[in-house]
C-alpha cells in the first residue's frame, strides 16, 4: 500500500563537451559521473562548467577522428584510480583522469560487443564479435574463453530417470491433446533488436547470465554460467524474448521482456532457465520497445527504459518507467516522460549501488539528472470526516483507494479504483480535516486532478468499484467525482531541457490552494510554489493554476509535511535543517523552526518521513530516518522503530523488536517518550502489544480504534490497540453513551468492570440511563455476572496519561458489588420489574453474601401472582435461570431455610435429588410445632444460632436438649442471650459455660461467669486459682466465712503468692488476714523490700528485729550484690577481648579472599569456616538447603537448634553474634540493678555501713563507666549500618554488594536477629548514686 515518493532532483548540464555520449558510469566520488563519448571520457561534476576533467581517446589513437568510434563498456576501478573503457575495435583501456595517462592492458581483433565487471571488480566478462565470451581477472589475466552458443544444456540438467513417456503423464487443464501438440516454431527476435549479447550478473556475482541471438533460429537464448565460464544452464525456447536483461540482485529472477501475439510482457526467468511469472506493459503491441531493464540495490523496484518504435515523421518518445510488486500484483509507481527531442532522448540509464532509491539517467544532450525516492503511504489526515481513513496506491494510470471505514480490503483489491488520461506520480490528500477523503492527482502531464466527494448522485465514469459492489450487491460506501482538472505550467520552460517530475511534495492547503517543491536555478536549490486555482472559464476542459507565490529555498527540500490542526507546514533541507512555511499570510514567511527555548531545529540525520504533532501542548516535528532512527525535534528518541503515525493525542510506533506500542503525548515530555521507547512495558500496560515480524503501520481509523498493518509480503492484518480502545471507550463514557462502550467492550473483549471503575459517581447517578441505553437483560446480565471488588482501573487498565477520573468513594462502607446491584437493581425495579425479572434475580445472586432467599421469594411470588403479565417472566423460567446462577444442592438448602414447603418442592423437582429422600424427610418436618419445626431444619442447614433461638421458644421440657446442642457446639454467649438473668436457665447455662472456661485454663473469666450467676463458691476456687486474692477474698465475704476460715484461706493464698515471687502482696495478706506480722516482716526483707519491712517493724513496735534480722539481712545483700557485679564484670571483659580477636581473624580471611589467595596464619586453624562467612549460603538463612534433614526435626530439637544458632564455641562461624548477645545480656542485667542497689545504699547509710554502701557504689559505677565505654567498640557504626540496611537482601544490587565488599561491610554477616546489631541503651537519667557518699 505504499507509494514512491520523489525526495529530490539533481542534475547537470554540459554544452562544452564534445560529440555525443554513448554510455557512463556512476563515479565513486560523490555527485560526479563518468561518461564516455565517441572521442573519450569526459568526468562530469557539480562545478559550474560541469566538466571537471576528460581523457581525448583520439588523440591517442584508440579512436578514430571522424567519430565513427564507440565505447561499449565503462567501470571506474576506485582501487586503482583509474577508468576501465572498452570499444568497439576491441581495446582496453585503463584511463587516469588525474595524470590523462591511458594505457592499452588488452586488445581483441574481432572487436568487443560488451563488457561486464562483476559487482565485487574481481572479474570481468568480454564478449567478443567472434562470438566468445573471454572471462578475466581483475588483473587482465584470461581466466578462459567460451564461445557464446553452446549444443548442451549445462550442469544443471535435469536428469531424465525414465519413468513414462510424454504422451501418458498428466497434462492438467490442457488436456491429453496437449501431449499430441507439435512444438511451435521460436520466432525470431524483433527487427529493432541490435543483435549484440547482453550480459547481468548476479547480486554476490557467483553467476553471470548472458542473453544472444541464436544463430540458428534468429530467436534469443538465456545462458547462465559461473565464475570459471562453466555453462550451468540455457533457458527454454521462448518465442519473441527481446535483448533487455537484468538479473535480480536478491538472486531469484532474471527479468526480461517478451513480445507476444496480443500483449507486451516482462518475464521471469529463473536461474534453471525456465519461466516464472510476468507482467504486461501499458502499451499495445509494436507502440514501444524496451530497451533496458534495470533491478535496484535491494531488489525491490524494477526500472524500465522504453521508446516508441520509429515514426516516420516525429523523433520517438523516451520514458522511464518505475515497477514495484505487492501480494504478487505489479504497481507502476512512477512515469517519468522525457518527450520527443532530439536532445532529450536516453542514453542510459543506471541505479546507484550505494543508495538503493537513487536513478540516474543521461540524455543525448549532455543533460544528466538523478532522482532520489522513498516510501510513503498516502492516507487522509482528518479526524472527524467519513472518509479519513482512505488510503490511495498509485497503480500505472488508476489510483487505488481503500475505505478502511467500511472495510479492510487486502491489496491488489481495493474499493474503488480512479481512472486517469495518463501515469499518476502524486496523491495528495486534503489537509482540511473536514474534506479529508478529496483527492489532488499529479499526472505525467503535470495536471492535477481533483477528486471530491459531493452530494451529488451523478455517475463518475472515472470512478469504478473495486472488491465491493457488483454481482447484485449494492455499495453502501460514498465514491468521489472528478472536480476539476487544471494544467500545472510552473517550472516547465519551453526552451529549457525536458525534465520529468520537476515537481514534487504535492500538498494541498485548508484554503484549496497547492505547494510544490520545484528545482531552483542552482543545483543546491529549491523553489516553493504557492498554486491557486483560476476562475473557471465557461466551456474550458482544463482549468490554470494560478502562480501566487515562489519562494526561493537555500537548500535542497527532501521533505515537507502540513499539520491539518495547527496548519503549519514544516520543510526538511538536506542539510537537515527545519525551516516553518507560514502560508496564510499575505506575504509568504519561511524562518526557521525553533523549539520552545527558541533553538533551531535540526536533525542529526536526514529523515524520510516528517510529521508534525503537539507533546504536552508544544508543537512539535517527528521525523524517521531509513534506519529506523526516530528524532523529536533535535532529539533521538529511539533507534528501532520501523514506522510511525499520529492520531488526536496519539502517537503509533512499530519497532525491529516486533512490537506496537502507543503513547498518549497530551501530558507526556520527550523525556518521557524516550524512556518509554527504550524500556520495557509492564506487564499489564495497555502501551504495547506484539505484532508479526516486519509490520508496518499504513493508517488508523479514528473512532473505530483500527490500526491496519501491513506485512513484508503485502497482506494486510487489522489491530484494535488496546490504548486506543480504552481512550475511545473513556471518551464515550465520558459523554454517557454507555451502549457504545459496551458492545465495544463486548466485542474486543474489555473487562467490563470499567464502565463503573472509570467514574463510579456518574455511573451510580445515571444507572438508569445506562439501564435504557443498554436494554437488553442478557447484557445486564453480562455486566453483574463479570463484576468484582478490584478496582480495574488501578489493576487492569490503568490510565495512559496518568489522570485517573476515579473518584473517591462516596459510600465507604459499602462494597462495590453490592452497590452497584443495589442501584441497579432499584433502577430496574422503578422502570419495568416485570421485563427485568432475571436481571433483579442477578443482583440478589450476586451479592456477598448471596441473598438467595429474597431471589427465591420472587420465584416463589412469581408462582402465586394469579394475574401473570404477558411481559413478565414465568416462575419456571425464572428458577431454571436461578439454577444457572446457583448449585442446585445450595439452592435446596436456601429454600429450605425460608421454611416454604412448597418453595422447597419447587426447588427440588429441578435438582437430581430422589423423591424418596426429601419427601418422607419434609412430611415429618410436617407434622411438628412451628419452633421445634423450623429448629429442626436450621440443625439440619447447620444454622445453630438460629436453631437455639427456636429451640428456646418450646417450652422447658426441650431445656435439656438446649443445654446439649450448647455444649455440643459451644454456643454460651448466644444462648445465654436468650434468657432472663434472673431464670434458672440463665445459671444453668453459666454454670456450663464456667466449666468449659475453666477446662480451658481461663481460671478469672470463668471466676467472672460463676459470681455473676451467684455459684459464689465456684467462683472462689476459680479466684484462687487464678491468683486474683482481692476478688478470692470478696467472694469469701459473699460466702459469709468467720475469722478463722479467712485465717486460713490468707495463709494458702500467701503461700502461692510467695512462690510466684509476690513478697509484698503475700505479706499484705499475713499481716491483714491472719494478723502474722513477723511472718510479715521475714517475708518483706526476703523480697527485699526494706523500706515496707521498716514500716512494720515500727508500727508493731518491734526494734528488736532490726538487730536479728533487718541489719544481718542488709549486709548479706550488699555481699551478693558485689559478687554479681564483679562476675558480671570479669565476664564482659573476657566476652570483649575474644570479640576483638575473632574480628581481626575474619577481617584477614576477607582480605584473603579479596587477592584471590588463602591467608598464611597460624590462628586461622581456630575458624575452620571463616571463609563461609562471605558466601550467600550462611547469608541466606538459617537452614540454607529445603530438603536438608534440619527442617525434618521434631519440635522438640528443632527449639534446640534455635537455641545453638549462635555457638560461643571457638572457631563457630556465628562466633561474634553469639559473643554480640552475651554482650548485650550482660549491660541489660547491670542497667537492671540500678534501681535496687539505690535502695540499699539509702538502708546501708541509714544504719552506719557507709563504708559498706561506699564500696558498693563504686563498684557498680566502675562497671557501668567500663561498659559505656565499650559499647562503641563492641557495637561499631558499620554493624549498625548493616542491620539498617543489609548488604544483601531484595533491594540490594551487584555494585551495591561490590561497594560493601569493598568497604569490608561483608565482615557482618546477614543474621536472623538484626537487633543484636543494635547496641543496649544506658539510662543516664535514673539519679541512683548518694551524694554523700561521693
Amino acid at each position: 500500500m505504499r507509494n514512491l515518493r520523489l525526495l529530490r532532483t539533481g542534475g547537470l548540464r554540459c554544452a562544452a563537451a564534445p560529440g555525443t555520449p554513448q554510455c557512463f558510469c556512476v563515479s565513486a566520488e560523490p555527485g560526479t559521473i563518468l561518461v564516455g563519448s565517441q572521442h573519450g571520457l569526459v568526468e562530469l561534476g557539480p562545478s559550474r562548467d560541469a566538466v571537471t576533467r576528460e581523457v581525448s581517446l583520439t588523440a591517442e589513437g584508440f579512436m578514430p577522428e571522424d567519430g565513427s568510434g564507440c565505447i561499449v563498456g565503462i567501470e571506474d576501478l576506485p582501487e586503482q584510480e583509474c577508468v576501465c573503457v572498452a570499444t568497439a575495435a576491441g581495446d582496453i583501456l585503463l584511463c587516469n583522469l588525474s595524470t590523462k595517462q591511458v594505457e592499452c592492458v588488452g586488445s581483441v581483433d574481432s572487436g568487443l560487443s560488451t563488457m561486464s565487471w562483476s559487482p565485487d571488480q574481481e572479474l570481468v566478462l568480454l564478449a567478443t564479435g567472434q562470438q566468445t565470451l573471454i572471462m578475466m581477472t581483475r588483473d587482465f589475466e584470461p581466466v578462459t574463453e567460451k564461445h557464446i552458443h553452446q549444443d548442451e544444456f549445462g550442469e544443471g540438467k535435469l536428469v531424465a530417470l525414465g519413468w513414462g513417456k510424454k504422451e501418458t503423464q498428466f497434462h492438467g487443464s490442457e488436456g491429453k491433446q496437449a501431449a499430441h501438440r507439435k512444438q511451435t516454431e521460436v520466432s525470431p527476435t524483433s527487427a529493432w533488436d541490435d543483435g549484440r549479447p547482453r550480459v547481468t550478473w548476479r547480486g554476490d556475482g557467483q553467476f553471470v547470465a548472458v542473453s544472444a541471438v541464436c544463430p540458428e533460429t534468429g530467436a534469443r537464448k538465456v545462458r547462465v554460467w559461473n565464475r570459471e565460464l562453466v555453462l550451468q544452464s540455457t533457458s527454454e525456447p521462448i518465442s519473441g524474448l527481446e535483448q533487455a536483461l537484468s538479473w535480480k540482485p536478491s538472486g531469484n529472477l532474471i527479468a526480461s521482456t517478451q513480445e507476444k501475439p496480443n500483449r507486451y510482457d516482462v518475464v521471469f526467468l529463473e536461474k534453471n532457465g525456465l519461466l516464472h511469472g510476468e507482467f504486461t506493459l501499458p502499451f499495445q503491441k509494436g507502440q514501444v520497445k524496451v530497451n533496458e531493464l534495470l533491478w535496484n540495490a535491494d531488489s525491490t523496484i524494477l526500472a524500465i527504459w522504453l521508446e516508441d518504435l520509429k515514426l516516420e515523421k516525429s523523433n520517438p518518445c523516451s520514458y522511464v518507467q518505475l515497477w514495484t510488486t505487492g501480494n504478487y500484483h505489479w504497481y507502476l509507481k512512477q512515469s517519468l516522460h522525457f518527450g520527443s527531442l532530439e536532445e532529450n532522448r536516453l542514453v542510459s540509464l543506471l541505479w546507484d549501488r550505494e543508495n538503493p532509491y537513487r536513478l540516474h539517467v543521461l540524455c543525448l544532450g549532455w543533460h544528466y539528472l538523478s532522482y532520489d525516492w522513498h516510501w510513503t503511504i498516502d492516507h487522509g489526515m482528518g479526524d472527524n470526516s467519513q472518509h479519513v481513513a482512505n488510503v490511495a496506491v498509485i497503480d500505472g494510470d488508476k489510483v487505488l483507494v481503500t475505505a478502511f471505514q467500511h472495510a479492510v480490503v487486502p491489496p491488489p483489491m481495493c474499493t474503488y479504483e480512479l481512472q486517469l488520461q495518463q501515469a499518476v506520480n502524486q496523491v495528495a490528500f486534503h489537509t482540511d480535516p473536514k474534506c479529508s477523503g478529496d483527492m489532488a492527482i499529479l499526472d505525467a502531464d503535470n495536471k492535477i486532478s481533483v477528486y471530491r466527494y459531493e452530494q451529488s448522485t451523478m455517475n463518475d465514469l472515472t470512478v469504478r468499484f473495486g472488491a465491493v459492489g457488483g454481482n447484485g450487491f449494492k455499495a453502501s460506501v460514498e465514491t468521489p467525482c472528478l472536480d476539476k482538472t487544471y494544467r500545472v505550467d510552473v517550472g516547465s520552460d519551453t526552451n529549457e531541457v525536458m525534465n520529468p517530475l520537476g515537481l514534487r511534495f504535492l500538498t494541498w492547503l485548508p484554503d484549496d490552494s497547492f505547494l510544490m517543491v520545484g528545482q531552483g536555478q542552482h543545483a543546491a536549490q529549491s523553489v516553493l510554489h504557492h498554486l491557486t486555482a483560476v476562475p473557471q472559464v465557461a466551456g474550458a476542459e482544463e482549468g490554470h493554476l494560478n502562480l501566487r507565490f515562489s519562494v526561493p529555498v537555500d537548500g535542497e527540500v527532501i521533505s515537507l509535511c502540513c499539520s491539518p490542526v495547527t496548519k503549519s507546514v514544516a520543510l526538511q533541507l538536506a542539510d537537515r535543517q527545519i525551516l516553518k512555511y507560514f502560508w496564510e499570510g499575505s506575504t509568504p514567511v519561511l524562518e526557521p523552526w525553533r523549539t520552545s527555548s527558541g533553538s533551531a531545529v535540526r536533525f542529526p540525520y536526514p529523515c524520510m518521513q516528517t510529521s508534525i504533532t503537539r507533546i504536552s501542548g508544544e508543537e512539535m516535528i517527528l521525523g524517521l530516518t531509513d534506519r529506523c532512527r526516530f528524532f523529536v525535534n533535535n532529539t533521538e528518541v529511539a533507534s528501532n522503530i520501523t514506522s510511525f503515525a499520529t492520531y488526536n493525542e496519539f502517537l503509533l510506533v512499530t519497532t525491529n523488536s516486533h512490537t506496537c506500542q502507543c503513547f498518549c503525548l497530551k501530558n507526556l515530555s520527550v523525556k518521557a517518550l524516550q524512556a518509554g521507547l527504550s524500556s520495557a512495558a509492564a506487564p499489564n500496560s495497555e502501551t504495547l502489544r506484539k505484532v508479526e515480524r516486519g509490520s508496518r503501520i499504513i493508517t488508523i481509523v479514528p473512532q473505530d480504534t483500527k490500526v491496519v498493518l501491513q506485512m513484508p509480503r503485502g497482506n494486510l492484518e487489522t489491530v484494535h490497540h488496546r490504548a486506543l480502545v480504552l481512550a475511545q471507550i473513556r471518551k464515550w463514557l465520558d459523554r454517557l453513551m454507555f451502549r457504545e462502550a459496551f458492545q465495544c467492550m463486548r466485542k474486543l473483549r474489555i473487562n467490563l468492570n470499567l464502565l463503573y471503575d472509570h467514574n463510579p459517581k456518574v455511573f451510580l447517578e445515571n444507572a438508569e440511563t445506562f439501564i435504557r441505553q443498554i436494554d437488553s437483560v442478557n447484557y445486564i446480565n453480562l455486566f453483574f455476572t463479570e463484576l468484582k471488588e478490584e478496582d480495574f482501573t488501578k489493576s487492569m487498565y490503568p490510565s495512559l496519561n496518568g489522570n485517573c477520573n476515579a473518584q473517591p468513594c462516596q459510600h465507604p462502607g459499602q462494597k462495590k458489588v453490592n452497590l452497584i446491584c443495589d442501584v441497579m437493581r432499584a433502577a430496574m425495579e422503578r422502570i419495568d420489574p416485570q421485563k427485568y425479572c432475571l436481571s433483579i434475580l442477578t443482583a440478589h445472586v450476586k451479592k456477598s453474601p448471596p441473598e438467595l432467599e429474597i431471589a427465591l421469594q420472587k420465584v416463589h411470588d412469581l408462582r402465586e401472582s394469579i394475574t401473570p403479565d404477558v411481559k413478565a417472566v414465568s416462575a419456571e423460567e425464572a428458577l431454571k435461570y436461578l439454577l444457572f446462577l446457583v448449585d442446585v444442592n445450595e439452592l435446596y438448602d436456601y429454600s429450605l431455610g425460608t421454611y416454604d414447603f412448597d418453595l422447597v418442592i419447587m426447588v427440588a423437582e429441578k435438582s437430581q435429588k430422589d423423591p424418596k429422600e426429601y419427601l418422607p424427610f419434609l412430611n415429618t418436618l410436617r407434622k411438628m410445632e412451628a419452633n421445634y419445626q423450623r429448629y429442626t431444619i436450621d440443625r439440619h442447614l447447620k444454622r445453630y444460632k438460629k436453631a437455639l433461638g427456636h429451640l428456646s421458644k418450646c417450652g422447658p421440657e426441650h431445656f435439656s436438649e438446649f443445654l446439649n446442642l450448647v455444649k455440643d457446639k459451644n454456643e454460651y454467649c448466644e444462648a445465654l442471650k436468650l434468657y432472663p438473668s434472673t431464670t434458672q436457665e440463665y445459671k444453668d447455662i453459666s454454670d456450663a459455660y464456667g466449666e468449659y472456661l475453666i477446662e480451658k485454663q481461663l481460671y478469672e473469666q470463668a471466676a467472672l461467669i460463676f459470681a455473676r450467676a451467684g455459684s459464689f463458691a465456684k467462683a472462689l476456687s476459680a479466684f484462687q486459682n487464678s491468683g486474683n486474692w482481692q476478688q478470692a477474698l470478696c467472694m469469701a465475704s459473699r460466702l459469709g466465712y468467720g475469722k478463722t476460715e479467712l485465717s486460713i484461706l490468707g495463709q494458702s493464698m500467701a503461700g502461692k503468692l510467695v512462690e510466684q515471687r509476690k513478697h509484698a502482696e503475700a505479706a499484705i495478706l499475713l499481716e491483714q488476714y491472719t494478723q502474722d506480722y513477723e511472718e510479715a516482716v521475714l517475708l518483706l526483707l526476703e523480697g527485699a523490700l526494706w523500706e515496707e519491712a521498716l514500716r512494720l517493724i515500727h508500727k508493731y513496735d518491734r526494734l528488736d528485729i532490726l538487730e536479728t534480722n533487718f541489719k544481718p539481712a542488709i549486709l548479706e545483700a550488699q555481699k551478693s550484690q558485689l559478687i554479681f557485679l564483679d562476675t558480671q564484670k570479669t565476664a564482659f571483659l573476657r566476652h570483649k577481648s575474644r570479640l576483638q580477636v575473632v574480628r581481626e581473624l575474619k577481617e584477614k580471611a576477607c582480605e584473603s579472599l579479596q587477592d584471590y589467595e588463602m591467608p598464611n596464619c597460624p590462628e586461622l586453624d581456630l575458624l575452620s569456616e571463616t571463609s563461609s562467612v562471605v558466601t550467600a549460603s550462611d547469608m541466606n538463612s538459617k537452614y540454607s538447603h529445603s530438603n536438608s534433614r534440619i527442617s525434618a526435626r521434631s519440635s522438640k530439637n528443632r527449639r534446640k537448634a534455635e537455641r545453638k544458632r549462635y555457638s560461643l564455641k571457638e572457631g563457630s562461624p556465628f562466633e561474634d553474634i553469639a559473643l554480640l548477645e552475651v554482650l548485650g545480656e550482660t549491660v541489660r542485667a547491670v542497667e537492671t540493678v540500678k534501681g535496687d542497689t539505690h535502695t540499699l545504699l539509702k538502708q546501708l547509710v541509714l544504719f552506719g555501713y557507709d563504708e559498706q554502701a561506699g564500696a558498693l557504689q563504686k563498684v557498680l559505677e566502675e562497671v557501668l563507666q567500663l561498659m559505656e565505654t565499650s559499647i562503641p567498640e563492641i557495637w561499631t557504626p558499620d554493624l549498625q549500618q548493616s542491620s539498617v540496611s543489609p548488604v544483601l537482601g531484595p533491594n540490594s544490587t551487584a555494585n551495591s554488594i561490590m561497594a560493601a565488599y569493598q568497604e569490608k561491610r561483608m565482615m557482618s554477616p546477614m543474621v536472623q536477629d538484626p537487633e543484636l546489631l543494635i547496641p543496649p541503651k544506658l539510662n543516664k537519667n535514673l539519679q541512683w548514686k548518694l551524694h554523700l557518699l561521693q
